[in-house]
């Protein structure tokens, strides 16, 4: 049998009920079982199994590592030495990675077995998972509907078993959406807590690494082994990193939810209703529960997109067809290896926000769009922080609406935009942010709660949060 947590795992392997090997192989089977929904781009099956056979003898022999037996599936933008890294884009096509991202390493460095490659919104610039150059990843709750995005197939790989946990990155919500969507815990650190090194960048002030679990304290566990200071990112934080697995929440806290989102017609009744019932219980708990204003709820997603897409023009004008990857073979001179890689090499909604980035920063522009932005964002970080100078946390729904239908949005960029309406905040901001599992709509299909906390305070955000699951 599978185990969907690492303290279960940890104990039938001590008790001899299973081993790694058994593990991966079963994995392996429910990936190839599986394979419809498109999750895994890449399966690295002879080297998870080598790799889980040495770790049973480090088991045995008395010296394995923390992580020893968790199978993790990495998300395709994030690098994994001597492997393919693509972003799921044209432009990366054959692109094997010389090293592997510090979060990654530090997981392996621990006994943590890596299982393959999972597909993602190109570059990480999608809210569905329909924007990968290998086809679209299906939501394993109901095949017609999305998982979410950008990080969608790394929900879509824990929710479906097809690995323990996965990594995903974060810059607008692309981990937490997609948890909620396929019913996961999907957690976004402190912005600097874990390392961008080996990450391919999308939005270089916003985007974090973090884990889908299906227990807050393997999320926890994860983060902390991740964490802390490292020499190749320079933005990477040297603050200390607490014992975040020893998950202990006491005292009763004091909880903001903002008004705003709660009172939103985008908000569906069902969601609404389960997120009251919460809101309740938690006061019947003895807890203080409030209604707070947040007038800067309108400029979130505007400020949001200026931002990001600005450095993503920044970010990806490396990709150029000269450098490494896909190079245009109708390229006649310098001018049209550019001109035609980039058009060939790189997706609709990738291209849309470039040229979105590029506009907003060019000259004549940058005052009244990147400029204004930096502002905004800068208000909207202060009063984020305001808020939990007096609360200990903030609750919102993770998402308007459970999953969509493929298609759905596709015609109205905006509409897939302000999928996001709940999640960019804690980007903005900067501050910690975690999506847990809260209901199924009367279809069955899940939905999350977003939490909130003070920047680095991981530790008491998830236990809280696993408080919150439990309860």
């Amino acid at each position: 049998m599978l185990y969907n947590s690492f303290t279960s795992l940890q104990e039938a392997i001590k008790t001899g009920k299973t081993t790694c090997e058994n593990q991966v192989d079963l994995y392996l089977k429910n990936i190839e079982d599986k394979s419809h929904l498109n999750a895994f781009i890449e399966v690295y099956s002879e080297e998870a199994k080598e790799k889980a056979k040495a770790i049973d003898a480090k088991i045995k022999a008395g010296n394995a590592g923390r992580l020893a037996g968790m199978v993790v599936g990495v998300k395709d933008n994030i690098c994994y030495g001597g492997h393919k890294v693509t972003a799921s884009s044209k432009i990366l096509e054959g692109f094997e990675s010389l090293f592997s991202a510090t979060a990654v390493q530090r997981l392996i460095d621990e006994d943590a077995i890596i299982i393959g490659r999972l597909s993602c919104d190109e570059f990480a610039m999608g809210s569905s998972n329909e924007k990968s150059v290998y086809g679209s990843v299906k939501n394993p709750h109901d095949e017609s509907r999305v998982p979410g995005g950008s990080s969608g197939a790394s929900a879509v790989a824990v929710a479906a078993n097809l690995c323990m946990t996965s990594l995903g990155s974060d810059t607008g919500g692309s981990i937490r959406q997609p948890a909620s969507f396929c019913g996961v815990v999907g957690y976004k650190p402190t912005y600097s807590r874990i390392s961008r090194y080996g990450l391919l960048a999308y939005g270089s002030s916003f985007d974090q690494i973090g884990p889908f679990t299906h227990t807050v304290d393997d999320a926890a566990l994860m983060t902390e082994i991740m964490a802390g200071k490292d020499e190749f990112d320079a933005t990477s934080s040297s603050k200390e990193v607490e014992d975040y697995s020893n998950l202990k929440s006491e005292g009763l806290k004091r909880i903001a939810y903002i008004k705003e989102t709660v009172e939103s017609d985008a908000l569906s009744p069902e969601i609404k209703a389960a997120f009251h019932t919460k809101l309740e219980a938690l006061k019947a708990e003895g807890h203080t529960v409030e209604a707070i204003d947040f007038p800067l709820l309108d400029a979130l997603v505007p400020a949001y997109y200026v931002l990001t897409t600005a450095e993503a023009s920044s970010n990806l004008s490396r990709y150029d067809g000269v450098h490494y990857g896909y190079r245009s073979p109708n390229a006649t001179d310098l001018e049209s290896t550019y001109k035609l890689s980039r058009t060939e090499g790189f997706g609709e909604e990738v291209k849309r926000r470039i040229m979105l980035g590029t506009f907003v920063l060019s000259a004549g522009y940058y005052d009244a769009y990147y400029g204004k932005a930096m502002k905004v964002r800068r208000l909207i970080q202060d009063k984020t922080n305001d808020i939990l100078s007096n609360y200990d946390f903030i609750l919102t729904p993770t998402t308007p609406d459970v999953a969509f239908k493929f298609g759905a949005n596709s015609d109205d960029p905006t509409k897939m935009y302000l999928e996001d309406i709940f999640t960019v905040q804690a980007n903005l901001a900067g501050v910690p942010a975690i999506s847990i599992p809260l209901a199924k709509n009367s279809e069955g299909l899940p939905f999350g709660m977003q939490l909130m906390g003070r920047s680095f305070e991981e530790r008491d955000l998830m236990a809280f949060s696993k408080q919150l699951m439990e309860g």
